[in-house]
């Protein structure tokens, strides 16, 4: 396992999502994790996922990420503070 890879290990198997999949969208490691976390999260309470996929929620969260599903909106334009800062595109 590379140091490279963020390698999730789920019941069914392995999924696996490269970190330069999910960079080539967000072009920071930190960024990324929290973007992962935060979209995890809204899936976990019930948010509908953009993919079609068995997965659990974190790798559904990086699926989506590297497929341009996801994006970071930055503070400045939200409007409304109770809004989320990861809008589907």
């Amino acid at each position: 396992m590379t140091v490279r890879a963020l390698v999730v290990y789920l019941w069914q198997g392995m999924a696996r999502i490269t970190v330069e999949d999910c960079l080539k969208n967000i072009n920071n490691r930190y960024e990324l994790v929290h973007a992962a976390t935060h979209r995890a999260r809204q899936l976990c309470k019930g948010s509908s996922p953009l993919l079609d996929t068995k997965n659990r929620e974190v790798v559904t969260a990086l699926r989506e990420i590297a497929s341009k599903y996801v994006h970071i909106v930055a503070a400045s334009e939200v409007q409304d503070e109770d809004e989320d800062q990861l809008l589907p595109q």
